[in-house]
């Protein structure tokens, strides 16, 4: 893990477009993209192609999201001003750099990739997994160079992207006889990944445990009052765990009083606390931080000229210069630049 300091460093992010986003994102990666913006040059990618690699049979779930993703980042305060947002297939040099290096990675490396290997298990592809999906690591890579990014804010299952990408980098590199490609750093969230409404160490959209950053008054309510605590602590004066307890996990991400937090865990440890007065405290704090992001999101959502206008003029800065990227990769594999 890097830990980024005053030296100017260019940074990649983005999402997938395949839903709102939701508080897993925000503390994984939004609430770090806010901070980092104010720190160093940013882009962030709306990765639409890499959303069709497995949802290529319904495209208009990538689609619709798009704006819906572009309203999600300026309603927690990504400011176009300081941080470039760009649509991924606006930018068709990424595309062409994908294809370049999917000719010096061969199959079985990409296979071994345990992200991969992982999601194809989740998804449960078998001998149905689209090839798009198989490689789109390589996909990332082409994200990562094209920009020049040596900082990529990522969660902890995303190491073996920075790895396969920096292979990348090194073969190129050894093919083109000089550093045509920039390597990268991977940059974690302080805060693990955040768990589901249920227990599930995965928050996602599709298991139905994931909060929204739209979630109104009435779900955030209930999505706290059903959160898994400790089964054990059947009586306020029990003694009750901390440890995989959702609702403190949860405090601890959001909650902006350290002290507080530390005080009701060592209460709640040696009994005499209930969890209705730390889900209370939870939910609390969750309406405090979700009001402004809603009331924000649901006037952005209706102007969807300026999201459009904000990610065209994203998407042009991005196309300059991840074109320049292109040239200097095909002139140093002696491919003809013909634009």
């Amino acid at each position: 893990m890097t830990q980024l300091n005053t030296t100017s460093h260019l940074i990649l992010t983005g999402d997938r477009p395949t839903g709102p986003l939701h508080l897993g994102h925000y503390v994984g990666s939004l609430r770090q993209r806010v901070a980092l913006q104010h720190q160093h040059p940013q882009y962030i990618l709306i990765a639409d192609l890499q959303g069709l690699t497995d949802n290529g049979s319904q495209p208009e779930k990538v689609v619709n999201n798009i704006l819906e993703v572009m309203a999600d980042y300026l309603a927690v305060g990504i400011r176009p001003d300081l941080s470039t947002i760009c649509l991924q297939s606006a930018l068709p040099a990424l595309a062409e750099l994908t294809m370049l290096y999917m000719n010096i990675v061969t199959v079985s490396r990409v296979e071994r990739n345990p992200t991969v290997k992982n999601e194809i298990l989740q998804k449960g592809f078998s001998r149905s997994l689209p090839t798009g999906f198989l490689v789109y690591p390589i996909s990332q890579a082409a994200d990562i160079t094209a920009f020049g990014a040596d900082r990529v804010p990522v969660g902890d299952d995303q190491l073996p992207m920075i790895e396969q990408t920096n292979e990348i980098v090194h073969k190129m590199n050894a093919l083109t006889g000089e550093q045509t490609l920039r390597r990268c750093e991977a940059v974690l969230s302080p805060m693990g990944r955040l768990p589901g409404v249920d227990g599930n160490a995965k928050m996602s959209k599709s298991l139905g445990n994931a909060l929204s950053l739209s979630a109104s008054e009435v779900e955030i309510h209930r999505a706290v009052s059903d959160m898994f605590t400790d089964p054990g602590h059947l009586r306020i004066s029990d003694p009750g765990k901390i440890e995989g307890n959702v609702v403190f996990t949860w405090l601890d991400a959001f909650h902006p009083d350290t002290d507080k937090v530390r005080e009701m865990k060592a209460h709640y440890q040696r009994g005499g606390l209930g969890d209705r007065v730390c889900k209370n405290t939870l939910e609390e704090c969750l309406q405090t931080l979700l009001a402004p992001i809603r009331e924000r999101r649901r006037a952005l959502i209706n102007d969807k000229e300026t999201l459009l206008g904000i990610l065209k003029q994203g998407s042009e800065q991005a196309h300059e210069l991840t074109q320049k990227t292109l040239a200097i990769v095909k002139k140093g594999l002696g491919l003809p630049v013909m634009f």
